[in-house]
Order: C-alpha cells, then structure tokens, then sequence
C-alpha cells in the first residue's frame, strides 16, 4: 500500500548555513522540494530497477558438460538410459554423462548471457523517487530511523558554507566534521567494519561497512579528493543526483549535509508547485494526495462525522451448533425425558451385570464378599421385597377391619330401622 507523508521540515521556512564561528550567521530559504510528498513505495520500485542497470551478463561455457564422448547403452541392460562414456580400463568408463544430474554433466538450463538484465526506467517515476528521497533527507525522524547518529547536529536539512568545496586535506574534512558534531555517523561506520558473509569474500566484496553521510556540492574545488579516504562518506554533485546514492537500498533517509550553492539550486532544479523547473523542461512538483494528512482529524471533523451513521452496537454472536446426539445438554434442551431414558438404561445394564455376576458364582459354588456391587444389590432387593410384603399385609388387615366395621354398620342400621316399623 502505498505510504505518502509529509516533510516534517516544512513548518521552517528558513534554513541556516552553518561553518565558522567567525562568520555571521546566515539564512537562506527552504526549497519546495522539501515540501513534497514522501513515497517509499516509489523509491524502493525505482531504486530496484536502477539497480539493475549496472550489471554485468554472466553465463556459463556452451560445451560444459559436454567435453566427452557418451552414447546411450539404450533398454535391456537394467541400467538407466542415460548417456554413458565409452571405453574401459578406468572408472570413468561407464559413468553416466551430459545430464544435470550426472557427475561432471551439464547444469540444468545452462545460463545465457541474453537475460534481460537491465529495466527501463519512466524519466517521471526518477524524478518522483529522487523528489521523495530529498524530502525524507529533511525529517530527523526518519534520518534517524536508518541508523544515522545525527542526535548533536544542529539543524536538519544541514547546510553548510561554500568554503567546505576548497578543502584539499583529509585532516581538514576530518575536522569539518568535527565541526558540524557529524564525527559521530562516521565513528558508527567504523565500528561496522567487519568481513562479509559468504562467497563474496572471493570476489572482491571482502569487507562491507555501514553508509555515513553524503555531501552535495555544487563545485568540486578538491572535495572530493579530501573526502575519499573517509570510510562511509560519499560525495555528489547537484547537478548529478543519483537515487542510488540518494537512498541507499532503497530506504529513504539519507544523512545529507548540503553545500550552500547546492542548495540554493535546488528550487531552480526541481521548481515549486508556483512555477516550473528551470533546468528540466515542464516538469512541476509532484502533488500530495492529501492536502492535510492528519486521518485522525480527517475522521473526527463535525464535516465528516455528521453524514456518517452511527456505529452499530449490537453484538450478533454466532451460535455454535451441537449434535444432541453426542452432546447431552443439547439433546436435554430438546428433549427433557432424555435424561430419565439415559438413566433407565444405565440403570438396567447394571441390574443385568450384577445377576450375571450372581449366577456365575452359584454355578461355580463361589461366595461373593460382602462389598461385592452385586451382593448389596441382592440385599437390598430383597429388603425391599421384605418391606414390599409387609405393607402389603398390612394394607390387607386395614382393609378387613374397615369392611368387618362397614359391615356391622350395615347390620346395626338394619336392626334400628326394623324396631322402628
């Protein structure tokens, strides 16, 4: 997706132009090209195609692999029908050749130095990345985020005097440095120095470092010949920026320390969104795609917010389905008698278990112990049996006596009625 943000750098109008005490301070407009947006999406595009265009074709020989003489020894020999060298008398005779998977073979899809290697480039879409690489040079932020140590630097974007293009000595670069408090970006490239991992020690990639600081001028009086021998450090000319430079890896971020003339041509370079370069023909600033970026301020503005509806509160929470014949409290929510039908057969399996363990052991003339399921079964079975009996007799005897004392009711109410006739 892409990112598009805004020079932090544009709430300053005016820049200072650092070197010597001795001199008075002086002032010098921001350019617009500062204020322009930041797109890493675009640089780090650009940056990998430009990339591109410096290599160099590599391929393999055509006859490699392929420097014997080997003839399939063809079926029926249960062997593989791949190409075998001729002859005897040595090991090589007989070993399979020519193919990828061979020993000594050819590799698979030999490399051709035809390779499309290098990429064209829309004039528009460089200018746009090295527009976005100088904006981000201005953020502290993010000069900071790509491992600068920039925290003594006095202003960002820093420009300095003219008088630093004459400098012909390293010592007097070195002490330039010092000056600007920018020493500290060069001490982290030295601690960076290490060998590089891999096969590229073999090729003259031995050692790799870190990226200090880039200087752009615009006049090289003996620059770049003091600045050379200073690990980490690269020069640049105004009229020759170069993105590969400008944001190394395609990140953007770059400390740069800007020469007065140099960045006084800016404008002139690259033009405002007021009027046109002068140094390229009708290219203009590219146009932000927000003219606030602020979203959140965007978003809570009373403009926004009251063609906006109100967010739904409701919490619609998905309902888990469950087999209620797998899940007991799902078959029990439909069917409530579930759990005495559950019951009833566990119910019945054991009663059927504890009189099978009953009649194994009469059958086998075994006394079962006293703790034994069955045997308390047994017991309070007939316990109950016992108790069942006695209110059944009981039950007999109340309703004898009631009937014996309806009918003797019965009998006195008979004599009563005949005394009276």
């Amino acid at each position: 997706m892409a990112v598009c943000l805004w020079s932090l750098s544009t709430a300053r109008p005016l820049v200072t132009v650092h070197f010597e005490k001795s001199e008075t301070p002086q002032t010098i407009s921001l350019p617009a090209v500062f204020k322009a947006p930041i797109r890493p999406d675009v640089v780090n595009f650009i940056h990998q195609q430009v990339s591109m265009n410096h290599r160099q074709p590599y391929a393999v020989s055509k006859e490699a692999g392929h420097q014997t003489s080997a003839e399939s020894w063809g079926t029926g020999r249960a062997v593989a029908r791949i190409p075998r060298v001729r002859g005897g008398g040595t090991h090589r005779s007989g070993q399979g050749a020519f193919g990828n998977m061979c020993r000594g073979g050819r590799m698979f899809a030999p490399t051709k130095p035809w390779r499309r290697w290098h990429r064209r480039v829309n004039v528009n879409q460089k200018r746009y990345a090295v527009v976005s690489a100088i904006a981000a040079s201005g953020v502290p932020a993010l000069v900071m985020s790509k491992g600068h140590m920039i925290q003594e630097v006095p202003e960002f974007p820093l420009v300095v005097s003219d008088k630093v293009q004459a400098l012909q000595k390293t010592k007097d670069a070195v002490a330039f440095l010092r000056k600007i408090r920018a020493w500290n970006d060069i001490k982290k490239v030295y601690k960076s120095q290490r060998l590089r991992a891999g096969k590229g020690k073999m090729r003259n990639r031995r050692h790799i470092q870190r990226r200090g600081p880039l200087i752009v001028y615009g006049n090289d009086e003996g620059l770049s010949k003091a600045f050379r021998n200073i690990p980490g450090v690269d020069v640049m000319s105004i009229n020759k920026l170069n993105l590969l430079k400008l944001a190394p890896g395609g990140h953007v971020g770059r400390f740069i320390i800007w020469t007065k003339s140099a960045f006084e041509k800016l404008d002139a370079l690259w033009g405002t969104w007021r009027k046109e370069s002068e140094l390229k023909k009708g290219y203009n600033l590219p146009m932000p795609k927000m003219a606030n970026t602020d979203l959140a301020r965007l978003l809570k503005s009373d403009e926004i917010r009251k063609v906006l509806r109100a967010p739904k509160r409701r919490v619609i929470r998905k309902v888990k389905k469950l087999n209620p014949l797998k899940n007991t409290r799902a078959m029990l929510k439909l069917n409530p008698y579930a759990a005495v039908t559950k019951r009833a057969a566990i119910l019945k399996v054991a009663k059927r278990q504890d009189e099978r363990d009953l009649t194994l052991a009469k059958k086998r003339g075994i006394t079962l112990p006293e703790t034994d399921s069955a045997v308390k079964h047994q017991k309070t079975k007939e316990k109950r049996s016992k108790l069942l009996a006695k209110n059944v007799a009981a039950k007999t005897k109340k309703e004898t006596k009631l009937a014996a004392l309806a009918k003797k009711a019965a009998t006195t109410a008979k004599k009563s009625a005949a005394a009276k006739k």
